[in-house]
């Protein structure tokens, strides 16, 4: 999700609620203590540089239960932090603290931001010999057709 997506939906919301993948929701009093650009330059395995930017919050929860962060707060947080930094339309991607520092892509689902699990991928997987998937199919779909081998026919 992009930046900008987030902006046109928090124009709607009454409240700001973010859960993960798996249904549990963020505590309500959570913070949005960071606001940034990321920028990450790299080589993958195939020896082609790369760089990647994203736009990032950073989600905590304190001990003060009676936080509730508004979404015209946060929008106005996105709105200094577009200013200051020179932060573009780009997707965004969450921390949160669960059982450690996880990063998470953004999704909305029409009433709560999901927080959706990423996962790791190798980016040239042609030039580092990882073979490709075979297609799997049941024996019971292969078509044996009038010149294959079926039972009772001494083919085998």
């Amino acid at each position: 999700m992009k930046l900008s997506e987030v902006k046109q939906i928090l124009s709607a919301l009454e409240n700001v609620e973010f859960q993960l993948e798996n249904g549990t929701f963020v505590p309500e009093h959570f913070h949005v203590t960071e606001v940034g650009i990321i920028r990450k330059s790299f080589i993958d395995c195939g020896g082609v540089m790369r760089d990647e930017k994203v736009v990032n919050f950073q989600l905590w929860n304190a001990d003060d239960f009676e936080h509730r962060l508004k979404p015209g707060k946060l929008l106005n947080i996105i709105k200094l932090s577009e200013e200051k930094l020179g932060i573009e339309d780009s997707e965004i991607e969450v921390e949160y603290q669960n059982e450690t520092i996880g990063k998470y892509d953004l999704e909305f689902n029409g009433k709560t931001f999901v927080l959706k699990n990423k996962v790791t991928a190798c980016l040239a997987q042609d030039a580092c010999g990882i073979p490709s998937q075979k297609q799997k199919l049941n024996l019971s779909e292969l078509n044996t057709g009038s010149s294959g081998c079926s039972p009772n026919s001494g083919c085998c």
